[in-house]
């Protein structure tokens, strides 16, 4: 499961499980609903004592592999809520009221690399991953608020082609693309994050929620509208 790890100048948000390089039971680091609950309430935790920047990363071959299809596959009644807890995620990370990093150590697909472009800032790995959207490949469309947050963090061309073609960026293409800041190498990856983070640590406090509210209000907006029925 998900948990937090103390990092001196900063917190460190782990997608995967304590003490496992891979997860045993989650390995791609999937939306289950399980897994859900646990990062909103690290969340949650972050936003009761706001004291250090955060990064969001992971180890092993995936940052995230994105909504568990075989929950929607199981439970397709049950796909408006579980979409709407995904928004609500994503929500909470663009509003924490501390500065935050995405690390990003492998694939980043779908509804993973949508978490990692909530972050202020995006690191991505050279030499191995893969940050895409096969939402197109994979004949699914994109509820409004996950397409409202495509098309506010990247730019109108490299959010067309990234939603139509399902194209896999490695960590310099994206740079290139404007989808992660910067290419870093995997044993200076967490440690370029937390030094990026922790420069922005004076901003840390309520002020920076309300400012990040502001700035997204029509994307949050977006992202709170419930999903309708029969959305894929």
């Amino acid at each position: 499961m998900p948990f937090l790890n103390d990092a001196g100048e900063v917190v460190e948000l782990h997608l995967g499980a304590h003490g496992e390089e891979i997860s045993e039971s989650n390995p791609e680091n999937r939306f289950r609903v399980e897994w859900l609950d646990e990062v909103e309430r690290l969340l949650d935790e972050v936003v009761a004592t706001p004291t250090r920047p955060l990064v969001i990363t992971a180890t092993g071959k995936f940052f995230s592999n994105g909504l568990d299809t075989d929950h929607i596959v199981a439970a397709p009644d049950q796909l408006p809520a579980y979409l709407d807890r995904v928004h609500a995620v994503y929500a909470k990370v663009l509003t924490l009221p501390v500065p935050t990093v995405s690390a990003v150590n492998g694939h980043a697909f779908g509804a993973g690399a949508m978490l990692a472009l909530c972050a202020d800032h995006v690191l991505m790995r050279t030499q191995r991953g893969f940050w895409s959207l096969p939402e197109a490949a994979l004949t699914m469309p994109f509820t409004r608020g996950m397409a409202t947050l495509l098309r506010t963090r990247l730019t109108d061309r490299t959010a067309t082609e990234a939603m139509y073609t399902s194209r896999r960026y490695g960590a310099d293409d994206a740079v290139g693309a404007g989808i992660v800041d910067e290419a870093v190498d995997a044993d200076r990856l967490t440690a370029r994050a937390a030094e990026i983070a922790g420069a922005r640590a004076a901003t840390v406090g309520p002020n920076l929620a309300l400012i990040k509210r502001g700035l997204r209000a029509p994307l949050l907006d977006d992202l709170a509208r419930p999903t309708p029925p029969g959305v894929f």
